[in-house]
């Protein structure tokens, strides 16, 4: 038995070892893709929520403002992405400057103003790990192989490196999840600490002993407020930096409310004073982000302060106006809407894989033992499980009565996910058979698939490849030809002929993020500082984006806006300079060169680059498309048998093609080339 338990202790360390290996591994991964970088593009708001507007704000160039922005009715906070993002990038607009001056390093290319934003959010991401040490070493837990999981989770590895809202969301929400935690444990030690000393003093027989009791009471160290001021700080951020945040954060300031409920030291009254003291604390954070707020939406200015004439109605408090837009159901129906089961069935098996299914069937579990009446086999509310479960089941059933929902809305729950689940993938799921059904089947599925044993074999090796498949599909694949359009024309930008203007139409791809393009602000008011003139610059380039627009109306589109530049070098004596580009996914190739060559207009395409890898869900690839250099061709030989090596391999290159961004050139067919057809 004892050299058994040696064995065992030796391969646990052998674990641990590996286990931390590998996660620096990960952690130096995630680093290294920011700088790769990842082309691939999430969602619009990973641009236009945050980067796009504070870039524009920072450097004074031309970028979209999204509705959510609106000056009227603004229903995103400032505040926040000012700290994050705004501070930094006016730090890197004055390095950037000496960098070019003495070095000639140009730092306000495309490249860097997508990866400084990213580096930002990257060190952001590492506060989950941090936090996730802490609150192993507080509850005396094994942190390797939960820090494995995060690590080599592409959460982290994508959704951590990108300007979302919801990964500042995920970043607030362990944060406090750390501090509550250390509050809980720190509560119950001070409370069974007291209740010792009380009982040992009432029965001192001794008037020395009493004493000596009641100073060591009184040395116990203060509990029912600790951290409340940082708490109630976080709970303000988030709140302000998405209000969904109150989901997230309800459950876990609650168990901070609720510690030590139930004993002789703690009574309601305390937990209502915890309330009071939490509401003034969050007052600072509070202030600060609504005046921010006022000052940057200009319902608030200076000159009102000075004059005094300030009343309600010069504040703005963003999280209500996002409350009032999105409790409207017509409203968050326009997003899209979906079913309530897909957060439980789809979002958390997507972001998770294996610990996402296990989550869900776990809860399932408790259920079950629910209904049997098993409630000493449940969580304690006041316990740790009870505090990560409750961080897990409450938001995500909340948001579940929300028409849209999107995976990256749960990733807040990263941290608790991890933390229950991640040890399941070194050691495997369960020693017995957890649900009492007598079937040969079930008892066949667990005996080969469920039973420790046997699954501790394969679920890390399953885990690994879905996040790196995950990795590849959002990091690199997904939209990926968007980026280095933006780059292409940031560069065309800059040696094009002067007034040239550039047209740049597009169709089923994601919005192409102005701030990438760096293109001077077209509103902003210029001075000439030797004569005082007063001026603007003109609009060089102009974004055409049509989305999923139906092709030949995309075409009839393209086809007026060339008559309208033709007609402008009418009107102004051929003076008049512009160039026409279009860009859509080689997977809608066919179907577009059957609409334009089919069309009317004397228009001619020229293409200029295709940009690899891109796959846009909205385009998906035809495995039977004929190989692009087919497209149009006469058919003058026996189509190849797909059996064939040759066959099979022109086929595979077919489906290759598919998976890239092919930018055109449309000019007007020459007046020779027309009499000649």
């Amino acid at each position: 038995m004892p050299n058994r338990m040696k064995k065992s202790h030796i391969k646990s360390l052998i674990y641990q070892g590996n286990d931390l290996v590998h996660y620096f591994f990960f952690a130096l991964l995630r680093i290294v893709l920011v700088f790769i970088p990842q082309f691939g593009y999430i969602h619009p708001d990973e641009f236009f929520q945050t980067i796009e507007v504070m870039a524009a704000d920072e450097f004074q160039i031309d970028a979209i403002r999204t509705w959510e922005y609106n000056r009227t009715f603004p229903i995103r906070s400032a505040a926040i992405p000012f700290i994050y993002l705004r501070v930094p990038l006016n730090i890197y607009n004055l390095l950037s400057r000496y960098l070019y001056y003495y070095f000639s390093l140009d730092m306000k290319c495309s490249y860097w103003l997508l990866v400084f934003p990213r580096m930002i959010m990257c060190a952001i991401s590492f506060v989950n790990d941090y936090c996730l040490y802490r609150i192993c070493l507080t509850y005396g837990l094994e942190y390797h192989t939960s820090l494995l999981a995060l690590g080599s989770s592409y959460v982290m590895l994508v959704y951590g490196t990108r300007t979302f809202s919801n990964t500042i969301e995920m970043a607030l929400c362990s944060l406090l999840l750390w501090m509550v935690s250390e509050c809980i444990i720190h509560s119950k030690t001070v409370i069974y600490q007291k209740e010792f000393l009380d009982k040992k003093y009432e029965t001192a027989k001794s008037v020395v002993e009493r004493v000596k009791f009641f100073k060591m009471r009184s040395r116990l160290p203060a509990h029912s407020f600790n951290k409340c001021f940082f708490i109630a700080t976080i709970c303000v951020l988030g709140v302000f930096n998405r209000p969904t945040f109150l989901v997230f954060g309800f459950p876990i300031v609650f168990q901070w409310l609720q510690r030590g409920m139930g004993t002789k030291t703690v009574t309601f009254v305390d937990f209502n004073f915890r309330i009071l003291f939490l509401i003034l604390a969050s007052l600072p954070a509070l202030l600060y982000c609504i005046i921010t707020d006022s000052f940057y939406f200009k319902y608030l200015t200076i000159s009102e302060l000075e004059h005094r004439d300030v009343g309600i109605n010069n504040f703005v408090v963003t999280p209500l106006n996002f409350l009032r837009y999105n409790l409207n159901p017509a409203k968050t129906a326009e997003h899209g809407e979906h079913p309530k089961w897909v957060h439980v069935l789809v979002n958390l098996p997507l972001l998770y894989n294996v610990l996402g299914i296990t989550t869900v069937v776990s809860f399932c579990y408790m259920i079950y033992r629910f209904g049997n009446q098993e409630y000493q086999f449940l969580p304690r509310a006041q316990s740790f499980v009870g505090l990560m479960i409750c961080s897990i089941v409450t938001p995500v059933l909340a948001l579940s009565f929300i028409n849209h929902q999107e995976a990256r809305f749960l990733i807040p729950i990263t941290l608790p996910v991890v933390m229950l689940h991640a040890p399941k993938l070194r050691y495997g799921f369960t020693n017995e058979n957890p649900f009492k059904v007598r079937y040969w089947l079930y008892d066949y599925f667990y005996k080969y698939v469920l039973a420790a044993d046997v699954s501790s074999k394969y679920l890390l090796k399953i885990w690994y490849i879905l996040n790196l498949c995950l990795t590849i599909f959002f990091g690199f694949l997904h939209q990926g030809g968007v980026y280095p359009l933006a780059d292409h024309f940031s560069m065309a930008m800059v040696t094009k002929a002067k007034d040239t203007h550039l047209h740049l139409i597009t169709s089923h791809i994601y919005d192409i993020p102005n701030y990438l393009l760096y293109l001077p602000s077209t509103t902003r008011l210029h001075v000439n500082p030797d004569t005082g003139h007063k001026y603007r610059k003109s609009q060089q380039f102009f974004l055409h984006e049509h989305g999923s627009m139906d092709l030949r109306e995309v075409f009839n589109k393209i086809k007026l806006l060339v008559d309208v530049n033709e007609m402008k070098k009418v009107t102004t004596n051929k003076s008049h300079k512009y160039k026409i580009y279009f860009a859509i996914p080689t997977s809608k190739l066919e179907e577009w060169n059957y609409v334009f060559y089919n069309g009317s207009a004397p228009l001619t395409q020229q293409k200029i680059k295709i940009f690899y890898p891109h796959l846009s869900t909205e385009a998906l690839p035809d495995f039977y498309s004929p190989h692009p250099h087919d497209i149009g061709a006469e058919v003058t030989e026996k189509p190849l048998d797909l059996y064939t090596i040759d066959g099979a391999l022109k086929q595979f290159s077919s489906i290759v093609h598919q998976f890239g961004l092919i930018l055109y050139k449309i000019e007007v067919k020459s007046t020779s080339k027309r009499k000649n057809l």
